[in-house]
């Protein structure tokens, strides 16, 4: 399969290269991980790394199922150091091994180690583990391909609307972009295969949960929910076949093992004018598309609006912002991206056009909630209208598939 360059996560790799510092990159299965560290570790031979000084073990490989005993993999490893240079050591899946933090703790203190693992499951950077590691390890949180990156794969790189219905609807993960180049019928057979390993061995067995058939409902009951505001309750109350009076932490357990396993991903809220965080009514974006369409069938593809402001909100998580729901009295903004030097406001609409009577209301409403927000923050309205960048005091409105292209606010 070709390698697609995944630029933003590799220039972090380049840049804490040699750094005493653990590199752990977190992501959904399939998401391109072990890619990403083969297109590292070519980068390392290109510029003077010997071959035995890289060690690369990946744990869902049969032929290294022997090391899923943290001591035969210690001592594996140790044999093979390169002695007077320094070895770089990579270990992928590495939460299929019992008790790995006590390996890579003892790796950590060898100066002459240079230490990359990943994980499909937020338990690898458990409360123990970060406690274990406070200070020592740096966290890429992978995402499946950016838009920018879905359109590298290809030559033709005209029709950018169609080629953008394509990567939602048969998914951003790298390898359906073979699967569609060959035939796209095959996708939901890759996709039910990564849903279902991750379903099961990820949330069940990782989380001794027992309830399939719960478990399930709860899962495309979120992914059918995106971009709306839910409770532990409202997913209770209307999931058949889910007991009246589950309790709340029932359900909470449930949500929590499905965000662990990158399948789902929580947005809570903020009051822009309290500036504070509030603890209810978050909301719930997938980790793709096309999975959703799997999961829930074609006619997902008609909740365009809450589609759209789900592929805005895991490009703002690819560019480093913390993202919340904003509030500001009443009025609700569609996302506040936070970095520690800068705060950005975004309103997602598939268009602001209107005609008739109603002409010039979809726009006021959108921007309504950006005007009364008083600092000096940018404020973006992203759209699929085809109008040139527009500006309404200070509120910039532009075309959502040329910001995703561009990859710079």
């Amino acid at each position: 399969m070709e390698k697609i360059n995944r630029d933003n996560y590799l220039s972090i790799l380049k840049n804490f290269k040699d750094q005493k510092i653990i590199k752990i990159i977190t992501g959904i299965r399939r998401c391109g991980k072990s890619t990403l560290l083969e297109i590292y570790q070519d980068y390392l031979r290109n510029n003077g790394v010997e071959n035995n000084q890289i060690i690369s073990i990946n744990f869902e490989d049969a032929d290294y199922e022997e090391f899923q005993d943290r001591k035969k993999l210690y001592e594996h490893i140790k044999a093979k150091l390169v002695k007077g240079k320094k070895t770089y050591v990579f270990l992928d899946e590495i939460q299929n091994v019992d008790e790995f933090e006590k390996t890579v703790d003892s790796l950590y203190i060898n100066k002459d180690v240079d230490l990359y693992i990943t994980g499909s499951n937020a338990w690898l950077l458990s409360s123990e583990l970060a406690t274990l590691l406070t200070g020592r390890y740096i966290e890429i949180k992978m995402l499946p391909l950016s838009f920018k990156e879905y359109i590298s794969a290809f030559e033709d790189k005209t029709d950018i609307s169609r080629k953008f219905r394509d990567y939602l609807r048969y998914s951003s993960f790298p390898q359906s972009i073979e699967l569609f180049k060959i035939n796209p019928e095959n996708i939901n057979l890759f996709l039910d295969g990564i849903y279902n390993t991750i379903l099961f061995k990820d949330v069940m067995q990782r989380k001794g949960i027992t309830d399939k058939n719960t478990l399930e409902r709860v899962t495309k009951y979120l992914y059918d929910n995106i971009g709306n505001r839910t409770s532990m309750k409202s997913i209770s109350d209307n999931i058949e076949g889910v007991e009246k009076n589950s309790s709340y932490n029932t359900i909470s357990n449930y949500v929590d093992a499905i965000i662990d396993s990158y399948l789902i991903f929580k947005a809570n809220r903020y009051d822009i004018k309290g500036k504070e965080y509030l603890k209810t009514q978050e909301k719930y974006y997938a980790v793709d598309i096309g999975l959703r369409y799997y999961m829930l069938g074609q006619g997902s593809g008609r909740d365009m609006g809450h589609i759209l402001e789900n592929v805005v909100y895991l490009e703002l998580l690819r560019r480093g912002y913390k993202v919340y729901i904003g509030k500001y009295d009443e009025l609700e903004v569609d996302f506040v991206a936070k970095k520690p030097e800068n705060t950005v406001y975004y309103q997602v609409a598939l268009t602001t056009r209107s005609e008739g009577e109603e002409e010039n209301k979809i726009l006021d409403r959108e921007l309504m909630p950006l005007k009364k927000i008083n600092d000096n923050y940018p404020k973006y309205i992203l759209t699929l209208d085809d109008d040139l960048d527009v500006d309404f005091d200070g509120i910039k409105k532009i075309n959502v598939l040329d910001w995703l292209l561009k990859e710079k606010d």
